[in-house]
């Protein structure tokens, strides 16, 4: 059984109405104090975001999401944190409801993803001097890569259970078949043809029986009327982005000396899709403070939540 929501636990307000722009996607929605709506970030590419105010501002936490998610997967973990914090998350394009443009203008690989994180927080007015961005997934590398070009982007970046070396044996079967051709066009037709499953299932692999969860009914909604919009599905987005992630991960690896955000690494004990040792080996080969979380799969925030917001409030300002 799935334990009452964090934001039910800290007696969050009670949601209010909603409202939809022309296009169906939303704009100007607020979901509790939660607050939804479209910022344009270049010409082609405008991304649904989430805004939690404070009033008590210690400083600014940036959430960015990983596979299948949406931005909808931080709203109890952002309201939580509201009360000292300015939170932001948006959609990646090519998830939730921001734009999918066509590849010939935008690749949808980590580099170009890096590119949008830095016109986000550019278009968004963020204070990178008091920035906490917290990176799962597929949300971590490009958070890496941004922060090799612009040293000053965060006070600190929070990254786990993501792929930042190519090291195909520590990951997921289906994950090493995106890599190359002609097994990752297969696996995007079979991820195409089995979303239900994905949806349903991806955070319980790994998982024991008693250590399974449910994910809040509303986060799984957005995921699934999200899937598909303009011509170019969630899991086309993710075969895009891997048709340059050894690349990304190469060029990572190459100048990894240069990083010097300050790093945190936070990853699942039961992760079966990135294992462990990718986080491990990138702590040691960093500096890097590690938490290897006992009987957590690949996503944490999901999982128990309240040890993501722990994280946050225990940053060093």
């Amino acid at each position: 059984m799935r334990k009452p929501s964090l934001v039910s636990l800290l007696a969050a307000t009670a949601v209010v109405g909603a409202s939809l722009n022309a296009e169906g996607a939303e704009s100007g929605k607020q979901k509790r104090n939660a607050v939804f709506s479209l910022i344009g970030v270049d010409k082609d590419i405008t991304l649904r975001r989430m805004v939690v105010h404070s009033a008590r501002q210690k400083g600014t936490v940036l959430f960015l999401h990983g596979f299948p998610e949406t931005s909808y997967v931080w709203i109890d973990i952002s309201i939580a944190l509201g009360a000292d914090y300015e939170v932001h998350a948006f959609d990646w394009p090519g998830y939730g409801l921001s734009s999918r443009p066509a590849v010939e203008k935008f690749s949808y690989a980590p580099k170009d993803y890096a590119d949008v994180l830095h016109s986000y927080i550019e278009k968004a007015g963020i204070d990178r001097s008091n920035l906490t961005i917290y990176a799962t997934d597929i949300g971590a590398l490009p958070a890496l890569l941004l922060a090799l070009r612009e040293p000053d982007i965060a006070q600190r970046i929070i990254v786990g259970d993501f792929a930042p070396f190519n090291r195909p044996a520590y990951m997921y079967e289906s994950l090493q078949s995106l890599k190359a051709e002609p097994a990752a066009s297969k696996t995007r037709d079979y991820m195409n043809k089995t979303s239900n499953e994905i949806l349903e299932n991806a955070h319980r692999r790994g998982l024991a029986p008693h250590e399974q969860f449910e994910i809040p009914a509303e986060v799984k909604e957005d995921m699934k009327r999200s899937w598909s919009q303009g011509g170019l599905t969630t899991a086309d987005a993710f075969y895009h982005y891997y048709a340059k992630f050894t690349r990304d991960q190469d060029f990572l690896e190459t100048n990894l000396s240069r990083l010097k955000t300050p790093v945190k690494v936070i990853w699942g004990e039961k992760d079966i899709y990135i294992n462990k040792e990718m986080g491990l080996e990138f702590s040691k080969r960093t500096d890097a403070r590690i938490s290897v979380l006992p009987g957590i799969g690949h996503y944490p925030h999901l999982q128990k939540p309240e040890l993501t917001v722990r994280e946050i409030r225990e940053a060093p300002q």
